[in-house]
Formats: C-alpha cells, structure tokens, sequence
C-alpha cells in the first residue's frame, strides 16, 4: 500500500534536508504547510480566493481549511502512490481528519521522529550564520568560516546573524513546539505508527535510518 509519510521534528533537527532527500530518491512529493500556504497566495481557485481573504484579516487558518488546502493538494496526480508531509499535522484534530483523509485516498499512514537532543538544537540554532550574498549556511560550532564572520566564498561578506536565533529566543522555540508536539508523538506511538529516527550523525547514515524506517 502507498504511504503518507509524516516527518516530526524540532527546529534545526534536519526534518527538511531528509525530506527533500527522500522525495527525490523515491520520487513522491514533499509537501510542507510553507509551500502550500504561499502556493494558495498564487491561484485563483474559490478555496484559494477564501484562504486570501483570511490571510488578508490577519486571522489564523483554521484546523478545517488548513485541512481542505492539504485534500486539496495531495489529491493531485503526483500523489497518488504516495507523499510526504511536513509540517502537517500540528495537532491531534488535524492528525484525525488526516486519517479520514489516509482511507478515502488509500494511503497508510507512518509517522517519523527525527530525534534530536535539546543541547544539539541550541548550538544548530544559536550558532546559524548565512552570507547575504549567496546564501552559504555556517555554523560557529560545527562548521565556522576559515575568517570568523565572513563567508569563504563571497569574503567581504559579513555573515548575517538572525535576530531570534538567541538562546532566549530559541529555548521558547523549542519549549512551545514540545508542548504542542507531544500530543502528535502521543498519538501515532500509541497506534504503533510511530518511528523514531536518530538526527545526529552523517547526513547519509540519518538518510538510510529514515528509508529503512518507512
């Protein structure tokens, strides 16, 4: 049976780069809510025109159009041997309506943890620089620039620093997507559904406990 695959995982725990891995390598779809919310930004569709008008108030989606825009989208051709989600869903009604969703299109459901600790996150995050130039990603802990502060590449570059990414600011970070996590985690573990991936290590090793995985 055709899987939806669904990635968990903090800030800064990879969750993206194996997502894109594993589209590629097994040719279904990565879908994140980022991309869907700015593709309806684009179309002209009725359901689109209404997500417009909300985003335009300044109102949050609700869990039932948040769910529509994800039927919507992963009821397209390319999704019909499957598809990975990413970023949906955040809360236990969202993962219930994804279940119906799982049965009307045939698909089976897996659930997977990136798993990575909270002292690792803090450096990824806190430690993020990025050329304005090129957009070359650094990290002061596990991979500085050969000058501290200016990209290899573009070197009279000052390397930028996001202004959330402090310790204050992504401890919250962090403590918020915990709480509002735990219930999903909760949820597929219970099902049995639920597969946990280790996040630290070589990109490829991460790659091939996911793939196993699923």
């Amino acid at each position: 049976m055709s899987k939806i695959i669904i990635l968990i995982g903090a800030p800064g725990a990879g969750k993206g780069t194996q997502a894109k891995l594993l589209s590629e390598r097994k040719g279904i779809p990565h879908i994140s809510t980022g991309d869907m919310f700015r593709e309806m930004k684009t179309l002209e569709t009725p359901l689109a025109k209404e997500v417009q008008e909300i985003m335009a108030s300044g109102k949050l989606i609700s869990d039932g159009m948040t769910f529509e825009i994800v039927k919507e989208r992963t009821s397209r051709e390319d999704c019909s041997q499957g598809y990975i989600l990413d970023g949906y869903p955040r809360t236990a009604v969202q993962a219930d309506q994804l279940e119906q969703l799982a049965k009307e299109q045939g698909h089976q459901i897996v659930a997977v943890a990136v798993d990575v600790p909270k002292e690792e996150l803090m450096k990824r995050l806190t430690g993020r620089r990025n050329c304005p130039v090129c957009g070359e990603i650094y990290n002061i802990y596990s991979k500085p620039p050969i000058k501290e502060g200016f990209c290899d590449i573009h070197p009279e570059a000052p390397l930028d620093h996001r202004k959330d990414d402090n310790e204050e600011s992504v401890a919250t970070r962090l403590d918020t997507y915990e709480q509002n996590t735990k219930p999903l985690i909760d949820f597929y573990a219970a099902s049995g559904r639920l597969k946990t991936v280790n996040g630290i290590g070589d990109l490829e090793d991460i790659y091939k406990e996911l793939e196993r995985s699923v």
